[in-house]
């Protein structure tokens, strides 16, 4: 798998190779001459260019999504449904090549980037279903001969704003919901993979040509967050899904509430697994290790604190410093390998920063990390995953670092006591338990429990279902995507109330004679 052709994956994609200048995408439009170069963190090599969105693009994108709305609101949400189910089959088709763009762009092993495009399959199938489903609710009115109702009706334009580390999965939950809901989508991707972005957008736009649609239920812009602050400001746009940091997100809310716009929020997350002494400690390894280095630590619910019981705590300790020991980090491509690189050297900094301050805070290193250069590791990118033994009060750890690195914290008491160190953190995304007994589970999923938007018992704290609403409260946002009820905040609500008689009684016993 290491040895593939980059040129060839590009081209299966629809794709210009880096011979050939820059990429747009289907129903984007491009006047200018500033570019986004797009390099791979894998080897460090420049993989495409794609063309900046400029203003005067954007409105050109904002005219074309909005004469689609009218367009596209008007069909039954089941053909909408249908076209949806199609897009998920031309994925199917491009799974393998798909995949391997995810991987080679972002970094990720090339079983997840797999695992990516299948997330993408799996809400196009729930969609479907959905759209025979987006039901409204009947309730029975205070006045003789009247009936009650609510509906749903689409909200507009959808803006999307997508991280790097999920590079085409997030956009496909919010964009499969929000077309069968009748709302057509404008998507900015991530400026460090906007080729994964220009791909998507390739796909589906064949399916719209073959279906003769338009083109503007799917749009595309390019660029960094000047150009992401088009959407927020937009008045046109009612509804702002944004994924990416908590400092992000409070910018993109401020913004868009002011305007009194709605915004769907999916933030930082600081995650952790308690481990209580009834655990199952083979387990607990197994959703550790994984949680904090899978995607080399850069996901939203990458594990990032392991809360033991001071009873098993050097037990855990060994145990997972031991599992360390058998990580092999090097070319996502290469399925033998378990971590790749972090997205950038930025990230890299980030996380040789994070080692420095949570010593200088008084903690222990127990895996040593650093950056790994030499064959293989050209891109400077590669770094260890580092464990350390520290306290839920530094700083350092009370910041979510988008690195591979677990913090190691002790507690003692019951239960109540490691959730209180759990909840004890700004962000309330994914949060696990480890335990065999029913009262530490039960304790743990109540009203006292866990305050993040996501518990879990025997099970790690990174992915999710599609069948589950996905998000988190505090400073993850609030937001909700993927499957549930998550359809509803891509709709409007309306009450209808319907007067079948010959005469006009009003509301609260009101007397108002003519």
């Amino acid at each position: 798998m290491t040895n593939f052709d980059k040129t060839e994956m590009l081209q299966e994609l629809g794709l210009k190779s880096i011979n050939q200048g820059t990429s747009t995408g289907k129903n984007s439009f491009s006047s200018s001459n500033e570019t986004i170069e797009s390099y791979s963190p894998v080897d460090g090599l420049l993989i495409g260019k794609v063309s900046f969105t400029s203003k005067e693009d954007y409105e050109k994108v904002m005219i074309s999504a909005s004469e689609a709305f009218i367009y596209w609101r008007k069909k039954p949400a089941p053909f909408r449904g249908e076209i949806v189910r199609q897009f998920g089959q031309k994925l199917r088709l491009k799974k393998e090549v798909l995949g391997k763009l995810v991987s080679y762009e972002m970094g990720k092993s090339y079983q997840e980037g797999l695992g990516e495009v299948q997330e993408m399959i799996d809400i196009c199938d729930f969609a479907v279903g959905l759209s025979r489903q987006l039901h409204g609710f009947t309730m029975h009115s205070e006045r003789p001969g009247h009936r009650m109702y609510e509906q749903y009706h689409p909200l507009g334009i959808v803006g999307i704003i997508s991280a790097f580390n999920f590079p085409v999965a997030v956009w496909a939950w919010n964009t499969a919901l929000a077309w069968i809901c009748g709302d057509v989508c404008v998507w900015k991707p991530s400026e460090k993979t906007p080729l994964c972005g220009i791909a998507c957008q390739q796909i589906i736009a064949e399916v719209l040509a073959e279906n003769n649609l338009p083109e503007g239920i799917s749009c595309l812009i390019n660029g960094d967050y000047k150009v992401g602050e088009f959407m927020t400001k937009d008045i046109r746009i009612p509804l702002i899904s944004a994924t990416g940091s908590t400092r992000m997100g409070k910018i993109v809310a401020k913004e868009v509430a002011g305007r009194l716009g709605k915004s769907l929020l999916e933030l930082g997350g600081n995650n952790a697994i308690i481990v209580t002494p009834d655990a199952d400690i083979k387990m607990t390894v197994i959703g550790a290790v994984f949680g904090a280095v899978g995607t080399a630590g850069q996901r939203c619910t990458s594990t990032r604190r392991l809360i033991i019981h001071e009873s098993i705590y050097d037990k855990v300790k060994d145990a997972v410093v031991k599992a360390y020991g058998q990580l092999k980090i090097g070319n996502p491509l290469d399925e033998k390998n378990h971590v790749g690189p972090l997205i950038d050297i930025a990230a890299v900094k980030m996380y040789e920063n994070a080692l420095l301050k949570v010593v200088a805070e008084g903690g222990k290193i127990l895996v040593e990390g650093g950056v790994l250069c030499g064959e293989g590791f050209e891109s400077g990118c590669y770094v260890k995953p580092a464990i350390a033994a520290a306290e839920n009060s530094f700083e350092i750890v009370q910041h979510e670092t988008f690195a591979p690195i677990l913090y190691l914290i002790k507690y003692s008491g019951d239960v109540m006591n490691a959730i209180d160190i759990q909840n004890g953190v700004a962000q309330g995304l994914s949060s696990a338990i480890m335990t065999n007994n029913l009262r530490e589970a039960e304790a743990f999923l109540s009203v006292n429990g866990s305050d993040c938007g996501i518990a879990n018992v025997n099970i790690g704290t990174s992915g999710a279902e599609i069948g589950g609403a996905f998000g988190g409260e505090k400073e993850t946002g609030g937001g909700r995507e993927s499957g549930s009820d998550a359809w509803k905040v891509y709709m409007r609500r309306q009450t209808n109330t319907i007067n079948y008689t010959t005469e006009l009684p009003l509301a609260q016993g009101i007397k108002f004679d003519l």
